[in-house]
This record gives structure tokens, sequence and C-alpha cells, in this order.
């Protein structure tokens, strides 16, 4: 009997080390056992974890941040350590005294976790014990506590009584109006949430109100967030309840004097469009989308001008047309010669996804000279988000008008005097050629990357070098072998010893995409009768290149046993 107890209080022995480091000054040591509370519990069983561990818990919330948000996380898993759901209710106390801490990310989690849990409510507990703590938290004295009521309105609503669900909203309006901003600002976030549960009724009766005066808060941190509401709400409505309730709150904030809820409303303008359809769009959201785009701040323009093509796209296709080239096109050719780089770049994301939506002739006589424009736009960004898109337009106008009308800029610029230029065409080249396929870049586009590898700038033959690593990889070992290998191979013999240092250069970094079979046959001979070189520093990175193309060279007994032949010749002028 004895030898029973010793053992049980041996396996009870590491739960009292957990327990007493719950206790213990050291801030990890505390941390580390709350981390492993859930063994703890396991131990204890469920009713000693009810009974003792939970409301020992409850009684030292008062801790550091970092033990408190680790308390909040594991109490949201608890519930089959206490019992299953018969018992979840005795979780909320910690996590209602969580849910009023100070620090934010506690409070978030505490929610987050008591959002868990009320789904494992039944209808009566619910209604005994969720609600009576949500309402205590609404009527706290802080405002952190009221802050945290706002996050659990939605998930206990839906399966309350008729009566209750009064006092619920009775309570979430007292939120919207307090007068902490925080708490405003709370309840805003949550108000589309909220709306989704509420019958239609209350939600034009009581929710849009709510929602018409967070909107028209004097705080723009509230009104910003009242957008947000504002996507949820309109998604809910009859299109006559959208005009009528909610449209002219919309147009108010899409002029707000805040840039900041004006942007809110740009960033989320295409959720807005789809809430409340086509016929809206066309008489309310056309001109706010126009105002958006001439808007005073930076910030602004740049949202909307990255929803040009999905705005576009979303508008009635009876009016589609009409609605491009007369309403928004007019303010796009404004934007491309913004004076913000952020503006120009969000733009030309987007702006080649105008050509699928207006056609051939239109992309040709109104698109072609605003990406002509921005192809030559001084900010890099701008000049790759075309030239990453320039698909678009292939499929719309053909490679052959592509090539007339926008390949003359991109020559041209990748042989502009500025070097920096020219560099910044030779990384988007891999990306060109992808776009427009390797029988068009053999006749327009190869020439120029050879050409490259002979600039006088370093800086230029350098990256022309892993350019051409990159189309090898992109078209193929045959490829390069019939447009690049002969052209490198001519390099070995230039008169000019920075070109056969390119040649070299060349040869390390498409031996290991070329092949073995290639390495092998035609880049090892091109080396090897480099030599001889009588530049000393060519002599040198042969030896080098040797060394990189080693493990890359066919290892058949046929080319082993010739490789002295081969390389006795070679090594000794190097050594």
């Amino acid at each position: 009997m004895a030898s029973s107890e010793t053992a049980t209080d041996d396996s009870l022995y590491p739960i009292a080390v957990l327990i007493d480091e719950l206790r213990n000054e050291d801030v990890q040591l505390r941390l580390n056992s709350i981390k492993k509370l859930s063994t703890i519990a396991l131990a204890l069983g469920v009713e000693r974890t009810r009974s003792e561990l939970i409301p020992f818990l409850t009684d030292t919330i008062y801790d550091e941040d970092e033990v408190l948000l680790a308390l909040a996380e594991q109490l949201g898993t608890f519930t089959p350590l206490v019992g299953g759901p018969e018992y979840v209710h005795c979780l909320l106390p910690p996590l209602e005294s969580l849910a009023t801490v100070e620090e934010t990310v506690v409070r978030d989690k505490a929610v987050d976790s008591l959002r868990r849990i009320c789904e494992e409510h039944n209808t009566e507990d619910l209604e005994s014990h969720f609600v009576p703590l949500v309402k205590r938290l609404a009527v706290g004295d802080w405002f952190t506590s009221r802050t945290s009521a706002c996050g659990l309105f939605s998930v206990c609503y839906p399966r309350l009584s008729v009566a209750t669900k009064a006092e619920l909203r009775s309570h979430f309006r007292s939120l919207c109006q307090d007068d902490t901003p925080m708490v405003r600002r709370a309840a805003a976030a949550k108000l589309g949430e909220f709306a989704k549960v509420v019958e239609v009724e209350y939600l034009k009766t009581d929710l849009i109100p709510m929602f018409v005066a967070l909107a028209q808060d004097e705080q723009d941190s509230v009104r910003l967030l009242a957008v947000e509401a504002c996507v949820s709400m309109a998604g809910l409505l009859q299109q006559e309840d959208t005009e009528m309730l909610v449209m002219p709150t919309l147009r108010q904030a899409a002029e707000d004097k805040s840039w900041r809820v004006r942007y809110m409303v740009a960033d989320r303008f295409i959720d807005l469009q789809k809430a409340v359809g086509p016929e809206i769009t066309k008489t309310d959201l056309v001109p706010a989308f126009q105002s958006l785009l001439k808007d005073v701040e930076a910030e602004v323009r740049a949202a909307a001008a990255g929803k040009v093509k999905d705005f576009c796209q979303n508008v009635d296709p009876s009016v589609q047309e009409n609605v491009i080239m007369n309403n928004v096109l007019p303010c796009v050719k404004e934007l491309v010669t913004d004076g913000n780089q952020h503006v120009k770049s969000a733009l030309a994301g987007v702006i080649m996804g105008l050509s699928p939506i207006l056609g051939k002739e239109n992309t040709v006589n109104h698109l072609l000279p605003l990406f002509l424009s921005q192809l030559k736009d001084e900010c890099p960004e701008v000049r790759l988000n075309i030239i990453s898109n320039l698909d678009c337009v292939n499929e719309v106008i053909g490679i052959q008008q592509l090539s007339q009308s926008l390949l003359p800029a991109i020559v041209e610029l990748a042989e502009d005097t500025k070097w920096r230029v020219r560099l910044a065409i030779i990384e988007y080249m891999p990306l060109l050629a992808g776009q427009l396929g390797v029988e068009f870049f053999n006749q327009s586009l190869s020439k120029l990357c050879m050409t490259w590898l002979v600039d006088h700038v370093y800086a230029i033959r350098e990256a022309a070098t892993n350019n051409l690593r990159k189309l090898v990889e992109k078209f193929g070992s045959e490829w390069a072998s019939q447009n690049v290998l002969p052209k490198i191979n001519a390099m070995s013999r230039d008169g000019n010893y920075l070109h056969r240092m390119t040649c070299l250069a060349c040869i390390n970094v498409v031996g290991e995409v070329c092949g073995k079979d290639v390495t092998t046959k035609t880049l090892l001979p091109t080396v090897l009768s480099m030599a001889n070189d009588n530049v000393p520093n060519v002599r040198f990175n042969v030896a080098k290149t040797l060394q990189i193309i080693g493990p890359h060279v066919e290892k058949d007994p046929c080319s082993v046993s010739l490789f002295p032949l081969f390389l006795s010749p070679v090594i000794s002028p190097l050594s």
C-alpha cells in the first residue's frame, strides 16, 4: 500500500513543480508553466481543474503581459479539460478578467478565446452565463472592458431569445455612443460583423442609425472604420434600401475632410461596388471613383489607381465602354504623369488590364500612347509593371502591332546613354522574353542581349551575363547551342581581353544550366583554347572557370581517360 502511495506521489511531483512555478518570481518560469497548463489540468483531472486550478488562475490574473497572453490563449482550448461543454462556463471568470486588462494584445486574445468557447455553450448556459458576462463588460467602468465587449455580440446573438436580443442591441447602441473614442472605434470595427447576424428589420431600424452616427463621428479613426461596416451593410440590404439608407453616408465618406477616411473608401471600393450592384455603381460610384482618382492626397490617388482595372471590369457591360472612355480614361491619362511615383506605379500595375476590356481599336488609339509614356518613366517600378503585363496587350493587339509600337521604346531604353537605364532594361529582359516568346525574341531582342556583353561598363557586362543564364533556363540548352554559344565562342578570340574575360564569365553561369553534354562538347573546348592567352588575368580566370564547370562535365570512362591528354598541356602553362 505504501509503495502505491509513493508511486502516486512520484507521478504528481512534476505537476507540483509546475504549480509552484506558477507562483515563482521568475517571469520565464511562470510563462513556461502557463504554456504547460494543459499538462497540469490533465494530471489534476476535470473536477480538480474546475474547483482548484481555474479559481487559482482567476485570482492570479495580475501578472506580466507575456504570461497573461499565454494564459488567454491556453484557456480558449480548455473545454475538454474542465469536463466538456457542460462545464465550459467555468472558464468565463478568468477570461472575463483578462478581457479587462490594459494591454491590448492580451484583451484581444481573451476575446478570441471567449468567441471560441461561446460556440460550445448550450442555449441555456449562453443566456445564464455568457450574456451576463457580455453585459458586465459592456457597462464596465474602464474603457478596456467596453472595447472587449464589442467583439462578443455577434457570436452569441443568433441563439438568444427575442428579449435578450433587444437588450444586446441596446447595449451595442450605447457602445456606439460611448464617450471614449477607443470604445466607439471598437464598436465601428465590429458593426459590420454584428449586422450580418441581426434580423433585417432591426438592421434598418437599429444598426443603420448607429452606422450613420459613427460615419459622422468627430474622430476620423472612427469614421474610417464605419466605411468597413458600410461594405457589410450594403450587401445585406435590397437595392432601394441601400440607395436610401447607406449611399448618402457613403457619398459623404468619399468626400470626407480626412484623407484617411477617403483612403479607406478607395481601398474598399471594389468590395463596395460588388455589394451595391451595377445600377448604384453607374449612378453613384462612377462619380465617386473619379473624385478619388483626382484626390489631392497621393495615398488616396494611389489606392484608387490600383483599383482601376477591377472597377472597370465590374461595370455593367451595357455601359462599360462608355464609362471607361468618358469617365475613367481622362483621369487615368492625368495619373500617367502624376508627380508621385507610388501613384504611377499603382496605375502601371493594372492599366494593361484595360486592353481586354476595351478591345483592339481602343487599345491602339488610346492606351498604347499611355503605355509608351510609362515605359519611358524615370521610376523603375513603373517600367517593370508595364513590362510585366505585356501579355495582356499582346493577346488583344497581336505581336505585330506590339512590336511596331512598344518595341522601339524598349530598344531605345536598352541603348540609352545612361548605364543605369540600360541596366534596368537588362533586368527586365528574361521577363520580357517570357512575355513575347522565343521566336520574337530571336528576331528582335537576341542581338541586343549579346551587345550588352561587350558594353564598356562592367556592371552592364555582369548583368548581361546573369541575364544570359536566365534566358537559357527559360528557352533551354538547344536554343543556347544554336543562338548563344557560337557568339560566346567567338568572344574567346576577341582582340579586347575584357571581352575574353566576359566569355569566361558567361561560361561560368551557363555551364550549369546547359547540361553536361553541351558543357563537355562545346564549352570545355572553348575554355581550353584560352589557356595560352597572352594576358595573365585571362589565364588565371581560365583556371577558375575549369574549377567551376568541372562538376558539370561528363564523367564517363572514355572522357575521364582522355582528361589528362586534354588538360596536361593546359595546366602546365597555368601552373
